[in-house]
């Protein structure tokens, strides 16, 4: 483990010195991390990111690959299939923050009540079709709406209803082009125009995903990828985290 104060240094050399020395970072990550703190980061650093974006099972299979990366950023379920394989750099490991689910629609629909599990339940009987990332592609926020689907005796009913998508950022689109009425993704998902979060779905049947960040014994930069893990999860960025719907690791 690095101390806190060597980090912090470290990050400001990179912010101040990258320029010179732009690195190129390869990123295997869950498509809900991937947002404007690490475009803000690329911007100030001058340092070039690949990722390689989606669900659970697609990341699943490319790190299985043996893809190159010098940085994962997966749930914490698989981050830990990962440290057991022993791929992962021992103590590299950060908890970023977790995340629940939350039900979209687009802009200009009337926004269904979903402050109760049964709420939930009549708004996805309501609706015409529902978004959701492909089953096939193992994504967190499908197995769980199929999960409480199953619980509301409605399972069938929404599977009929389905629109896939490639993951949750895509769900979200589909809802705001108009291919699907609703979505259920993690909220940090929620991007695109057109469409808004209605709420978070209800405790009950509510689902919180821990995301955790590591480096491969792969990676080419480990020093990069460890400094890039310490800008992202620093107290400067906590409102960032915040505000996109995280509630960030203590």
């Amino acid at each position: 483990m690095f101390p806190l104060r060597a980090v912090m240094i470290a990050v400001t050399a990179v912010i101040m010195a990258a320029p010179a020395w732009a690195a190129e970072l390869k990123v295997i990550s869950a498509g809900g991390v991937v947002g404007g703190m690490i475009e803000d980061y690329s911007r100030q650093t001058g340092h070039k990111f690949t990722f390689t974006v989606g669900p659970t099972g697609m990341l699943r299979n490319a790190i299985a690959s043996g893809q190159p990366a010098d940085l994962v950023i997966t749930s914490a379920p698989l981050m830990a299939e990962l440290e057991g394989t022993g791929k992962i750099t021992p103590g590299s490991r950060v908890d970023i923050g977790r995340v629940g689910l939350g039900v979209v629609i687009r802009d200009s629909a009337p926004a269904p009540d979903v402050s109760t599990p049964e709420a939930v339940k009549q708004a996805l009987i309501k609706a015409a079709t529902i978004a959701y990332t492909d089953p096939k592609l193992g994504g967190t926020s499908v197995i769980h709406l199929m999960k409480i689907a199953d619980g509301f005796g409605i399972k069938d009913l929404v599977a009929q209803k389905g629109v896939t998508a490639t993951g949750g950022n895509d769900a979200v689109a589909k809802v705001a082009d108009g291919k699907a009425d609703i979505a259920v993704v993690l909220i940090s998902e929620i991007h695109a125009k057109g469409a808004k979060l209605v709420g978070p779905l209800p405790e009950a049947i509510q689902l919180w995903t821990v995301y955790a960040a590591a480096i491969p014994l792969s990676s080419t930069d480990p020093a990069n990828a460890r400094v890039f893990i310490a800008a992202l999860t620093g107290p400067s960025m906590r409102d960032r985290w915040t505000k996109a719907g995280w509630q960030p690791a203590k």
